[in-house]
């Protein structure tokens, strides 16, 4: 529950209000009841229906701008990420080492070496990062 009704920063919006175009209202709203409850309660049956209609029809212009802001945020990440990487250049001949990433086989606990190699560099003008 407390995951679906966080907004998230990827997309500028609850999970919750997403899939269903409104926000979600929780067991202690019903209790105590908080604005949106009050509001509800003091509508109409018909007064109610329409406004659910109303906020449906928006859910695909929310479902839109999220979209966008979540393009705009990987935008933003990538650029933030692209600041740290640096190009790297070798040679043919020239001894690297290869990282062993934890998801690999190679991998067998914290104890273990982080690199493989050292390796020779076959071709030339091999490039390592995010930007090739």
């Amino acid at each position: 529950m407390a995951y679906r009704t966080s907004i998230r920063t990827s997309t500028g919006a609850t999970p919750y209000s997403l899939m269903y175009g409104m926000e979600a209202v929780l067991p202690a709203e019903v209790e105590i009841p908080s604005l949106q409850v009050l509001m509800e309660t003091k509508l109409e049956e018909a007064d109610w229906i329409k406004q659910r209609f109303e906020q449906l029809s928006l859910i695909d212009e929310k479902r839109l701008n999220a979209i966008c802001h979540g393009q705009c945020y990987q935008k933003r990440m990538a650029r933030a990420y692209n600041k740290k990487v640096h190009l790297r250049t070798f040679e043919e001949g020239d001894k690297v080492l290869k990282r062993i990433l934890p998801v690999q086989d190679e991998a067998k606990g914290k104890f273990a070496p982080n690199w493989q190699g050292p390796f020779i560099v076959q071709r030339e003008n091999f490039m390592h990062g995010g930007k090739q």
